[in-house]
């Protein structure tokens, strides 16, 4: 499977950009309210730069992305993120096999864990991205159960109390909101069935 890199960026970026104003809601609720604005200011600045991201190797490339959001992206989201991508780069051969992206998020998932020391049930972007990480890996995934399965681990943060990141001050108080990070981690992985199926 050779990966649609251009258009995986593209999709991505337009659906995190469009969707600033929800993330800084969400973030308004339990966080500093700067997610959404640091998410959108960091996508922004990897479709500046696509055209030098693009001509890498695919490894290569999503490495240059994931920098660029660490760089970009401000608050814990940007070294989070950062490393998702960077990992994902360092893992995933060009011309990768179902086999090869499972394990490669996988890896991103542990590589998540120890950067945000964080766990799942945490109501981080971890929600989201192990239990579609386990999906992947347990074999027989469509990009229908990977886009329900998404949605439905973002929407199980509501309920959750808040262990790890700026929400966790709040304790019981951030009871009741979706984790922000939950909701973009969700919003790419839609983004990224999206260009699979052909829908984008």
């Amino acid at each position: 499977m050779v990966l649609p890199l251009e258009a995986l960026l593209d999709e991505t970026a337009a659906r995190i950009i469009a969707a600033a104003e929800e993330l800084t809601a969400l973030d308004s609720a339990i966080g500093d309210a700067d997610h959404g604005l640091n998410m959108k200011r960091g996508f922004e600045a990897v479709l500046a730069d696509k055209t030098n991201i693009l001509s890498k190797p695919a490894g290569e490339a999503l490495k240059s992305l994931g920098m660029t959001l660490v760089m970009k992206v401000g608050g814990a989201s940007g070294p989070l993120y950062g490393t998702l991508f960077m990992t994902l780069g360092k893992e995933l051969p060009d011309d990768p096999a179902p086999a090869d992206v499972a394990r490669a998020l996988a890896a991103a998932v542990t590589a998540l864990k120890a950067r945000g020391k964080a766990d799942f049930g945490n109501k981080t972007m971890l929600d989201v991205l192990g239990p579609v990480a386990d999906h992947l890996a347990g074999g027989g995934a469509s990009l229908a159960s990977v886009r329900a399965l998404a949605a439905a681990r973002a929407e199980a943060t509501v309920p959750m109390k808040a262990i790890r990141g700026r929400a966790s001050f709040l304790g019981e108080r951030s009871v009741g909101h979706m984790d922000p990070g939950a909701r973009s981690s969700q919003i790419m992985i839609e983004a990224i069935c999206n260009v699979l199926e052909g829908k984008a």
